[in-house]
């Protein structure tokens, strides 16, 4: 007998097996056991989370010959040639390779006819959305106001693309990405009833790795157990998924901690000499800092994730939770970037020499200006006035904070400070943008930042000139750097100077975009 793929043999056949997607199933199962069940139904989401696997159920539920119910009996002939994919009155149309509208009206010439086996005759459109217009129109009559022996069930992973005349005739359900707790689980209990030997940290890679789509986990774990020798081990997982090792992490982690950019950049060369890909290896970094920040926070959370306690203990006692907030959002904007760097290891090696200059006292100078010590009566107080250098940079992270209206976001994104002592702020707002200055928004502003610094302090606001940057200013500036670099890459490409010069072509600026755009 041949093999079975675990993606077919455990798609689940009754709603109570269907992972996650509650609310769809629950909604279901109402309908169906109070027999008030619509006549079109609408499942979106992404690949793999159960669209046409929760269709076929219904469909089954509606022809049992156990009579309509949310659990239909899986045994009878019915049952058994839905499964098997063999029903005659389910008629199961790829929207993507019948796209015509001759296509279109072929099907709709059956609809009038009954059912042939069953009580209901079910049309399944997988990718709807790939219909044409005329398709669209050919099908809305009969969407609205089907015979009563019919049901139309659609399935698309891009409902925008929609029209909203159909949208408007069907019940929808947004079927939702699963997490890494609910993949796991499940492939966990395949496993077990499958009598195959695994880790629980390789299971666990493998349903990070599905990103949501439990199709996706399984075919992984399909090829982990054949890769693994029909075991599952973690090892031999990290080798086939190209996972980071775990112990160059640790020794990243390590060196941030002892503050050692030299045992850093050691482990940046060992893990450039493995070939490790360096964008994975800022994931892996970023799920650490997040296990790390959950241990200092809430400890039973990480527990339930099953990593290694022992690790994330030692780590976090060397390690505040203000330190991994800060290398955990120089991780993020260092991942964006790592494209545009001239190769991944130096991109790389930037964001752990940036972990490493940085520490969050440098980014929080403004909320930590101490405040001035009154004297003892009698005594003269002889300190200097505490005047702090704050650079645009330090006001753009606090201006971000802060909870404001977008006007007073803007108004903040236009100025820079200009002086700071222990009672006054003063900030510059550029001449440009003056008309976004007055009285109201100048208060507004002003008790934000006394919130955000829990500090009674003076803020004041002239119009002028100033020697920096505003965060408005560095912002554009960063975004005017990354398009040109993106438009050096694309000049610098061999593939398109050889189209520019084969076909004498031109590049079009306003069609290089970055990732963000």
């Amino acid at each position: 007998m041949s093999y079975q793929a675990l993606a077919r043999k455990w798609r689940p056949r009754l709603f109570s097996e269907v992972v996650g997607q509650r609310h769809a199933v629950s909604a279901l199962s109402n309908a169906l056991d109070s027999n008030r069940v619509h006549h079109a139904f609408l499942f979106t989401g992404t690949r793999g989370v159960g669209k046409t696997t929760l269709a076929r159920i219904l469909a089954k539920a509606l022809n049992c010959e156990q009579g309509i119910s949310s659990a239909p009996c899986n045994r009878c002939a019915t049952c058994v040639a839905v499964d098997e994919g063999r029903f005659i009155d389910l008629i199961e149309v790829d929207a993507a390779s019948r796209t015509k509208v001759d296509d279109t009206r072929e099907l709709l010439d059956n609809v009038q006819y009954a059912p042939t086996r069953g009580s209901c005759k079910i049309y399944l459109i997988d990718e709807v959305h790939m219909l044409s217009g005329h398709s669209f129109n050919a099908l809305l009559k009969t969407l609205e106001e089907p015979p009563p022996h019919v049901k139309f069930l659609l399935a698309t992973t891009d409902p925008k693309k929609l029209p909203m005349t159909v949208l408007s005739r069907c019940l929808q359900f947004n079927l939702k990405a699963l997490t890494v707790d609910q993949i796991s689980g499940q492939l966990e209990y395949i496993l077990e009833q499958e009598q195959i030997p695994f880790d629980v940290a390789a299971v666990r890679l493998i349903s990070q790795s599905a990103n949501g789509s439990m199709r996706d986990a399984l075919s992984l774990l399909d090829q982990g157990i054949a890769h693994g020798g029909g075991e599952v081990r973690e090892a031999p997982i990290r080798d086939m998924l190209g996972s980071i090792d775990q112990t160059y992490i640790k020794d990243l982690l390590l060196g941030l901690a002892d503050q050692d950019g030299q045992a850093v950049l050691q482990c940046a060369d060992r893990m450039s000499s493995g070939s490790c890909d360096f964008a994975s290896a800022v994931d892996e970094l970023l799920r650490s800092l997040h296990y790390l920040a959950l241990y200092h926070q809430a400890p039973v959370a990480l527990e339930a994730k099953q990593v290694d306690m022992e690790w994330h203990r030692e780590l976090a006692q060397r390690l505040d939770i203000e330190s991994l907030q800060l290398f955990y959002q120089i991780g993020l904007i260092g991942k964006r970037d790592l494209a545009l760097a001239p190769d991944p290891r130096s991109g790389f090696e930037m964001i752990m020499l940036r972990m490493l200059a940085f520490r969050p006292a440098d980014q929080q100078v403004i909320a930590n200006v101490p405040r001035t010590k009154q004297p003892e009566p009698g005594q003269t107080d002889n300190t200097p006035s505490n005047i702090v250098a704050i650079s645009a940079r330090d006001w753009s992270e606090l201006a971000a904070r802060l909870d404001v209206s977008a006007l007073i976001r803007e108004l903040a994104m236009n100025v820079v400070p200009t002086r700071v002592t222990n009672e006054m702020v003063e900030l510059t707002l550029d001449t440009n943008h003056e008309h976004l200055l007055n009285q109201e928004r100048r208060d507004a502003l002003a008790a934000a930042v006394r919130r955000e610094l829990d500090a009674d302090v003076k803020l004041t606001i002239v119009v002028g000139g100033a020697d920096q940057e505003t965060p408005a200013e560095i912002r554009e500036r960063r975004e005017n750097e990354r398009q040109q670099a993106a438009h050096q890459a694309i000049e610098n490409d061999p593939n398109v100077k050889e189209i520019i010069n084969r076909f004498d072509a031109t590049i079009v600026p306003e069609s290089v975009q970055t990732r963000d755009s």
